[in-house]
């Protein structure tokens, strides 16, 4: 399986980590395709979603997302961007809204007036991708999101952890899902967590559990669990790494249409022609935030759901 994250460092949306999970075929070198980076045509639909896509056109994340469903799950084969997230994120509706205040539970779920934003050909492009990989020992089983919402993100720096915390324990409880989907070990390939080499005594929800270090370094840590399988976090593996690519670019369509959900939120409710915000360190984010003020302030929107803080800024203000 393959593991990256998309919304690490910004000040608004989600943190959002995608798994990608295969059963490959090593006698037709299935393994060593996913372990390296795509070539040919292939190139140009999987790898780094920070340089395939922008902002702005992110329809390849999309075309991906809708063909592994509709490859994995036929029958769930989803009519709308929401039903698509719903099939592939990790934890139910309910949960994921569980923390929303009522009054502004639209802020991140309000789906009205979405649509598709790639065509029915991008879809089949990538679905002819699936049918070329599984005929070269690479059978693509599903993928899985995992969204941790703004609010989410600040409790969890108001308890001392931080965002790399938080990234790191969502990859575990991926790999602990697609362990128990696929009835065996499972070898993990994650994307370095914030260039950490020692992994070992930050696990969360692999806490406690007996693990071999195989391997620590700036370029790979391995780790052994019984029970669970290995997992290897790697430098740049959404540049080098076939299924790591294929998870960030469907991250990242998940974290943009999230993203977007929020700026439709204060458009209609402003009328202003507010700008496309990434919710990353720029100065359209920046705009974005200054505009906004008083309709937050009107509508009561709490800032733990809306701009994320830190723990250094979280340190100073107890101080």
């Amino acid at each position: 399986m393959g593991i990256d994250e998309n919304g690490m460092g910004p000040r608004l949306g989600p943190l959002v980590v995608t798994a990608v999970l295969t059963r490959v075929d090593r006698e037709r070198g299935g393994d060593r395709i996913v372990t390296t980076k795509p070539r040919g045509a292939l190139a140009t639909r999987i790898g780094d979603s920070k340089k395939l896509v922008a902002f702005d056109n992110n329809t390849l994340g999309e075309s991906w997302a809708r063909a592994i469903v509709g490859h994995s799950l036929p029958a769930r084969a989803p009519r709308a961007p929401t039903e698509l997230l719903s099939a592939i994120a990790l934890d139910p509706d309910a949960t994921l809204r569980e923390p929303c205040p009522s009054h502004h539970l639209d802020l991140c779920w309000g789906d009205e007036g979405e649509a598709w934003g790639a065509t029915d050909a991008n879809v089949a492009a990538c679905t002819k991708d699936l049918a070329r990989l599984a005929a070269k020992g690479v059978e693509v089983l599903g993928v899985r999101v995992a969204i941790v919402c703004t609010k989410k993100l600040n409790a969890a720096v108001s308890q001392g952890l931080s965002r790399f915390d938080v990234d790191l324990h969502t990859m575990e409880r991926l790999t602990l899902a697609a362990r128990e989907q696929a009835g065996a070990d499972v070898h993990a390939l994650c994307g370095k967590v914030g260039g950490f080499d020692f992994y070992g005594d930050r696990f969360g929800p692999l806490s406690g559990r007996l693990f071999t270090v195989l391997e620590e370094g700036r370029a790979r840590s391995t780790y052994q669990l019984p029970g669970v399988g290995r997992l290897s976090f790697l430098r740049d593996a959404d540049d080098s790494h076939l299924l790591v690519g294929l998870a960030s670019l469907v991250g990242k369509w998940v974290r943009d249409h999230l993203m977007r959900r929020v700026v439709r939120f204060h458009r209609e409710r402003t009328g202003l022609a507010l700008p496309e915000a990434s919710g990353y360190h720029d100065t359209v984010t920046t705009r974005f935030i200054d505009a906004t003020k008083l309709l937050r302030k009107k509508h009561r929107i709490e800032t733990q759901c809306f701009e994320r803080t830190s723990i250094a800024k979280t340190l100073r203000s107890e101080v």
